[in-house]
Protein backbone atom coordinates (compact mmCIF):
# COMPACT_ATOMS: atom_id res chain seq x y z
CA UNK A 1 0.00 0.00 0.00
CA UNK A 2 1.48 3.42 -0.98
CA UNK A 3 1.55 5.54 1.69
CA UNK A 4 -0.03 9.22 1.42
CA UNK A 5 2.44 12.31 1.23
CA UNK A 6 -0.42 14.74 0.99
CA UNK A 7 -0.12 16.47 4.79
CA UNK A 8 3.87 15.51 4.95
CA UNK A 9 4.58 19.42 3.77
CA UNK A 10 3.61 21.41 1.61
CA UNK A 11 6.15 21.36 -0.89
CA UNK A 12 4.66 17.86 -1.36
CA UNK A 13 1.99 19.50 -3.50
CA UNK A 14 2.15 19.84 -7.28
CA UNK A 15 2.65 23.04 -9.29
CA UNK A 16 -0.12 25.28 -9.79
CA UNK A 17 -1.92 25.33 -13.27
CA UNK A 18 -1.39 28.74 -13.96
CA UNK A 19 1.81 28.74 -12.88
CA UNK A 20 3.01 25.83 -15.39
CA UNK A 21 1.25 28.41 -18.37
CA UNK A 22 3.31 30.75 -17.46
CA UNK A 23 6.40 28.60 -17.57
CA UNK A 24 4.75 27.48 -21.48
CA UNK A 25 4.60 30.84 -22.21
CA UNK A 26 7.97 31.84 -21.68
CA UNK A 27 9.15 29.00 -24.07
CA UNK A 28 8.86 30.73 -27.14
CA UNK A 29 12.00 31.32 -28.82
CA UNK A 30 15.26 32.22 -27.45
CA UNK A 31 15.95 34.76 -24.74
CA UNK A 32 19.00 36.25 -23.27
CA UNK A 33 20.14 34.48 -20.44
CA UNK A 34 21.41 35.15 -16.36
CA UNK A 35 17.71 37.55 -15.97
CA UNK A 36 18.45 40.24 -19.38
CA UNK A 37 15.21 39.19 -20.71
CA UNK A 38 11.58 40.46 -20.67
CA UNK A 39 10.02 37.60 -18.68
CA UNK A 40 12.42 39.08 -16.06
CA UNK A 41 11.75 42.79 -16.36
CA UNK A 42 8.12 41.88 -15.94
CA UNK A 43 8.68 39.97 -13.04
CA UNK A 44 10.31 42.86 -11.38
CA UNK A 45 7.74 45.30 -12.40
CA UNK A 46 5.16 42.63 -9.92
CA UNK A 47 7.59 42.68 -7.40
CA UNK A 48 7.91 46.38 -7.01
CA UNK A 49 3.88 46.69 -6.95
CA UNK A 50 3.89 44.35 -3.97
CA UNK A 51 6.53 45.55 -1.85
CA UNK A 52 7.32 49.10 -3.26
CA UNK A 53 9.29 50.82 -5.96
CA UNK A 54 12.60 51.00 -4.39
CA UNK A 55 13.20 47.65 -3.60
CA UNK A 56 15.44 45.63 -5.22
CA UNK A 57 14.83 41.70 -5.97
CA UNK A 58 17.48 38.56 -6.68
CA UNK A 59 15.57 35.17 -7.80
CA UNK A 60 17.06 32.19 -6.62
CA UNK A 61 16.60 28.52 -6.77
CA UNK A 62 15.78 27.51 -3.28
CA UNK A 63 14.93 28.83 -0.17
CA UNK A 64 18.52 28.00 2.05
CA UNK A 65 20.11 29.56 -1.05
CA UNK A 66 17.87 32.74 -0.45
CA UNK A 67 18.70 32.88 2.99
CA UNK A 68 22.71 32.25 2.50
CA UNK A 69 22.63 35.01 -0.26
CA UNK A 70 20.57 37.01 2.11
CA UNK A 71 22.75 36.49 5.15
CA UNK A 72 26.22 37.07 3.16
CA UNK A 73 25.17 40.50 1.96
CA UNK A 74 24.57 41.47 5.18
CA UNK A 75 26.97 40.32 7.38
CA UNK A 76 31.08 39.79 7.24
CA UNK A 77 32.39 35.95 8.91
CA UNK A 78 33.19 37.71 11.83
CA UNK A 79 29.78 38.69 12.60
CA UNK A 80 26.27 36.72 13.62
CA UNK A 81 22.80 35.88 13.31
CA UNK A 82 20.26 35.70 16.29
CA UNK A 83 17.68 33.13 15.21
CA UNK A 84 15.23 31.13 16.89
CA UNK A 85 16.60 27.78 17.85
CA UNK A 86 14.07 26.41 15.32
CA UNK A 87 14.63 28.44 12.54
CA UNK A 88 14.66 26.90 9.36
CA UNK A 89 18.54 28.41 8.87
CA UNK A 90 19.63 27.12 12.42
CA UNK A 91 17.67 23.71 12.67
CA UNK A 92 17.18 22.46 8.73
CA UNK A 93 19.98 23.95 6.43
CA UNK A 94 22.78 21.46 7.12
CA UNK A 95 24.84 24.57 8.29
CA UNK A 96 24.50 26.24 5.07
CA UNK A 97 24.58 29.82 6.54
CA UNK A 98 27.44 29.26 8.53
CA UNK A 99 29.48 26.63 6.35
CA UNK A 100 28.24 29.04 2.74
CA UNK A 101 28.26 32.22 4.10
CA UNK A 102 30.39 32.03 6.93
CA UNK A 103 28.62 33.42 10.12
CA UNK A 104 27.94 31.84 13.62
CA UNK A 105 24.25 31.36 14.39
CA UNK A 106 23.28 32.31 17.77
CA UNK A 107 20.07 30.32 18.68
CA UNK A 108 17.31 31.51 21.27
CA UNK A 109 15.04 28.95 22.74
CA UNK A 110 11.64 30.15 22.05
CA UNK A 111 8.15 28.36 22.90
CA UNK A 112 6.08 29.36 19.62
CA UNK A 113 8.81 29.97 17.27
CA UNK A 114 8.71 33.77 17.58
CA UNK A 115 11.72 35.86 19.02
CA UNK A 116 11.17 38.95 21.07
CA UNK A 117 12.89 42.22 21.39
CA UNK A 118 14.02 40.67 25.42
CA UNK A 119 15.35 37.56 23.18
CA UNK A 120 17.80 39.77 20.84
CA UNK A 121 19.06 41.81 23.57
CA UNK A 122 20.54 38.80 25.69
CA UNK A 123 22.73 38.75 22.58
CA UNK A 124 23.80 41.65 22.90
CA UNK A 125 25.62 41.38 25.78
CA UNK A 126 30.05 41.30 24.73
CA UNK A 127 29.74 43.74 22.12
CA UNK A 128 33.11 45.41 20.64
CA UNK A 129 35.01 42.51 22.87
CA UNK A 130 37.15 41.15 20.30
CA UNK A 131 37.06 37.28 21.45
CA UNK A 132 33.39 37.39 20.32
CA UNK A 133 31.63 36.87 17.58
CA UNK A 134 29.50 40.11 16.76
CA UNK A 135 25.68 40.21 16.25
CA UNK A 136 25.07 42.01 12.89
CA UNK A 137 21.77 40.54 12.04
CA UNK A 138 18.61 39.44 13.81
CA UNK A 139 16.81 36.57 11.25
CA UNK A 140 12.84 36.27 12.31
CA UNK A 141 10.33 33.72 10.24
CA UNK A 142 7.34 34.78 9.24
CA UNK A 143 5.30 32.25 9.78
CA UNK A 144 7.22 30.88 12.31
CA UNK A 145 8.58 27.38 12.36
CA UNK A 146 5.70 26.33 14.45
CA UNK A 147 3.33 27.44 12.48
CA UNK A 148 2.91 31.22 14.39
CA UNK A 149 2.47 34.08 13.05
CA UNK A 150 4.25 37.58 14.02
CA UNK A 151 1.71 40.06 14.24
CA UNK A 152 2.67 43.39 12.75
CA UNK A 153 3.27 45.52 15.93
CA UNK A 154 5.74 42.84 16.96
CA UNK A 155 7.75 42.77 13.94
CA UNK A 156 7.84 46.34 14.15
CA UNK A 157 8.61 46.16 17.65
CA UNK A 158 11.91 44.34 17.03
CA UNK A 159 13.22 46.09 13.67
CA UNK A 160 13.40 49.58 15.47
CA UNK A 161 15.26 47.49 18.13
CA UNK A 162 17.60 46.39 15.91
CA UNK A 163 17.75 49.80 14.12
CA UNK A 164 18.64 51.30 17.26
CA UNK A 165 21.86 48.65 18.37
CA UNK A 166 22.91 49.14 14.53
CA UNK A 167 21.40 45.22 13.11
CA UNK A 168 19.86 44.78 10.38
CA UNK A 169 16.33 42.86 10.29
CA UNK A 170 16.16 39.91 7.71
CA UNK A 171 12.58 37.87 7.39
CA UNK A 172 12.68 34.40 6.14
CA UNK A 173 9.30 34.78 4.08
CA UNK A 174 9.35 30.89 2.74
CA UNK A 175 5.35 31.02 3.81
CA UNK A 176 4.94 34.56 3.87
CA UNK A 177 2.02 34.40 1.66
CA UNK A 178 0.27 32.24 4.59
CA UNK A 179 1.43 34.87 6.83
CA UNK A 180 0.17 37.72 5.36
CA UNK A 181 -3.39 36.02 4.58
CA UNK A 182 -3.89 34.88 7.92
CA UNK A 183 -3.17 39.02 8.59
CA UNK A 184 -5.33 40.16 6.24
CA UNK A 185 -2.23 42.26 4.80
CA UNK A 186 -0.72 42.95 1.58
CA UNK A 187 2.94 41.29 1.47
CA UNK A 188 4.71 44.27 1.76
CA UNK A 189 2.93 45.23 4.51
CA UNK A 190 3.79 42.12 6.67
CA UNK A 191 7.58 42.87 5.57
CA UNK A 192 9.30 46.40 4.05
CA UNK A 193 6.46 48.10 5.86
CA UNK A 194 7.39 46.69 9.39
CA UNK A 195 10.93 47.93 9.09
CA UNK A 196 12.96 44.49 7.41
CA UNK A 197 15.86 45.24 5.70
CA UNK A 198 15.80 41.95 3.70
CA UNK A 199 13.25 39.43 2.76
CA UNK A 200 13.79 35.47 1.68
CA UNK A 201 10.73 35.43 -0.32
CA UNK A 202 9.37 32.01 -0.78
CA UNK A 203 7.53 30.62 -3.89
CA UNK A 204 7.69 27.00 -4.19
CA UNK A 205 5.41 25.90 -0.86
CA UNK A 206 2.33 28.05 -2.48
CA UNK A 207 1.92 26.60 -6.62
CA UNK A 208 5.76 27.17 -7.55
CA UNK A 209 7.85 24.83 -9.25
CA UNK A 210 11.30 26.09 -8.12
CA UNK A 211 12.30 29.36 -7.06
CA UNK A 212 12.45 31.72 -3.90
CA UNK A 213 13.48 35.39 -4.30
CA UNK A 214 15.76 38.23 -1.83
CA UNK A 215 13.95 41.01 -1.82
CA UNK A 216 16.34 43.87 -0.22
CA UNK A 217 14.52 46.69 1.09
CA UNK A 218 17.40 48.90 1.41
CA UNK A 219 18.80 48.92 -2.06
CA UNK A 220 22.51 50.40 -0.55
CA UNK A 221 22.46 47.35 1.33
CA UNK A 222 22.43 45.18 -1.53
CA UNK A 223 25.25 46.96 -4.13
CA UNK A 224 26.95 43.50 -3.94
CA UNK A 225 24.22 40.80 -3.80
CA UNK A 226 24.38 40.07 -7.46
CA UNK A 227 27.75 39.13 -7.05
CA UNK A 228 27.16 37.05 -4.27
CA UNK A 229 23.65 35.41 -5.62
CA UNK A 230 26.82 33.80 -8.55
CA UNK A 231 29.70 33.24 -5.70
CA UNK A 232 26.91 30.79 -3.98
CA UNK A 233 25.29 29.23 -7.45
CA UNK A 234 22.08 30.72 -6.79
CA UNK A 235 21.96 32.52 -10.29
CA UNK A 236 19.78 30.89 -13.10
CA UNK A 237 20.92 31.01 -16.35
CA UNK A 238 17.24 30.73 -18.04
CA UNK A 239 16.57 32.75 -15.65
CA UNK A 240 12.87 33.76 -17.61
CA UNK A 241 11.42 30.33 -16.06
CA UNK A 242 11.70 31.27 -12.58
CA UNK A 243 10.93 34.63 -13.59
CA UNK A 244 7.61 33.50 -15.57
CA UNK A 245 6.71 32.04 -12.47
CA UNK A 246 6.57 34.92 -10.16
CA UNK A 247 4.70 36.69 -12.76
CA UNK A 248 1.98 34.69 -12.16
CA UNK A 249 2.01 34.36 -8.53
CA UNK A 250 2.10 38.11 -8.17
CA UNK A 251 -0.54 38.60 -10.72
CA UNK A 252 -4.61 38.54 -9.84
CA UNK A 253 -4.53 37.64 -6.62
CA UNK A 254 -3.25 33.89 -7.64
CA UNK A 255 -0.17 34.46 -3.87
CA UNK A 256 -3.32 35.15 -1.99
CA UNK A 257 -5.97 32.85 -3.26
CA UNK A 258 -3.33 29.89 -2.73
CA UNK A 259 -2.19 30.98 0.52
CA UNK A 260 -5.70 31.57 1.79
CA UNK A 261 -7.20 27.94 1.00
CA UNK A 262 -3.72 26.01 2.41
CA UNK A 263 -4.80 28.73 5.76
CA UNK A 264 -8.54 27.37 5.80
CA UNK A 265 -7.33 23.55 5.23
CA UNK A 266 -5.16 23.62 8.26
CA UNK A 267 -8.16 25.50 10.27
CA UNK A 268 -10.61 22.53 9.37
CA UNK A 269 -7.97 19.86 10.14
CA UNK A 270 -7.22 21.35 13.48
CA UNK A 271 -11.20 21.11 13.82
CA UNK A 272 -11.37 17.94 13.06
CA UNK A 273 -8.44 16.15 15.28
CA UNK A 274 -9.39 18.41 17.90
CA UNK A 275 -12.63 16.54 18.52
CA UNK A 276 -10.67 13.29 18.79
CA UNK A 277 -9.61 11.75 22.51
CA UNK A 278 -6.23 11.40 22.54
CA UNK A 279 -5.29 14.30 19.74
CA UNK A 280 -3.89 17.98 21.23
CA UNK A 281 -3.44 20.35 19.25
CA UNK A 282 -0.48 21.99 21.25
CA UNK A 283 0.36 25.25 18.90
CA UNK A 284 -2.24 28.07 17.55
CA UNK A 285 -3.41 27.22 14.01
CA UNK A 286 -2.54 30.43 12.12
CA UNK A 287 -1.58 29.70 9.43
CA UNK A 288 -0.90 26.49 7.61
CA UNK A 289 0.83 24.27 9.70
CA UNK A 290 -1.01 22.27 12.36
CA UNK A 291 1.20 20.57 15.40
CA UNK A 292 -0.42 18.31 17.41
CA UNK A 293 0.28 15.28 19.84
CA UNK A 294 -1.19 12.12 19.97
CA UNK A 295 -0.79 8.81 21.68
CA UNK A 296 2.85 6.90 20.86
CA UNK A 297 0.49 4.00 19.52
CA UNK A 298 -1.62 5.88 17.22
CA UNK A 299 1.47 7.72 15.90
CA UNK A 300 2.77 4.54 14.49
CA UNK A 301 -0.39 3.12 12.83
CA UNK A 302 -0.86 6.38 11.34
CA UNK A 303 2.79 6.66 9.77
CA UNK A 304 2.56 3.43 8.53
CA UNK A 305 -0.19 5.28 6.16
CA UNK A 306 0.54 8.58 6.25
CA UNK A 307 3.93 10.52 5.53
CA UNK A 308 4.71 13.53 7.85
CA UNK A 309 7.08 14.73 9.91
CA UNK A 310 7.35 13.80 13.88
CA UNK A 311 8.61 16.75 15.53
CA UNK A 312 9.36 16.12 18.69
CA UNK A 313 9.84 12.17 19.59
CA UNK A 314 9.96 11.73 22.86
CA UNK A 315 6.21 13.78 23.49
CA UNK A 316 4.77 12.59 20.33
CA UNK A 317 4.37 16.08 18.49
CA UNK A 318 4.09 15.72 15.25
CA UNK A 319 3.52 18.57 12.04
CA UNK A 320 0.70 18.11 9.53
CA UNK A 321 1.00 21.03 6.69
CA UNK A 322 -2.14 22.26 4.04
CA UNK A 323 -1.48 22.94 0.59
CA UNK A 324 -2.58 25.07 -1.96
CA UNK A 325 -4.38 22.22 -3.39
CA UNK A 326 -5.36 20.11 0.01
CA UNK A 327 -8.66 19.49 -0.97
CA UNK A 328 -11.86 19.16 2.29
CA UNK A 329 -12.52 15.05 1.31
CA UNK A 330 -8.44 14.75 2.14
CA UNK A 331 -8.60 16.93 5.70
CA UNK A 332 -11.79 14.35 6.58
CA UNK A 333 -10.01 11.55 5.27
CA UNK A 334 -7.03 12.33 7.03
CA UNK A 335 -8.92 12.38 10.61
CA UNK A 336 -11.04 9.86 9.87
CA UNK A 337 -8.26 7.53 9.99
CA UNK A 338 -6.27 9.74 12.74
CA UNK A 339 -9.51 8.77 15.03
CA UNK A 340 -9.43 5.24 13.94
CA UNK A 341 -5.69 4.80 15.30
CA UNK A 342 -6.62 6.44 18.51
CA UNK A 343 -9.05 4.38 19.64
Amino acid sequence: MAVDTTFGSDNHSGVHPRVLEAIAAANQGPAVAYGMDACTKAAMARFREHFGKRIDAYMVFNGTGANVVSIATLARPHQAVICSEHAHINADECGAPEAVAGCKLLAVHTADGKLTVEHVARHLQGRLDQHRVQPAIVSITQPSELGTVYRVGEVKAIAAFCHRHGLYLHMDGARLGNAAAALGKGLGEVSGACGVDMLSFGGTKNGLLLGEAVVSFRPELSRDTIFIRKQKMQLASKMRFVAAQFSALLSDGLWLENASHANRMAKLLADRVAKIRGVKVVQPVQANAVFASLPRPALDKLLKKYFFYTWDEEKCEVRWMCSWNTTERQVDKFAAEIARCCK
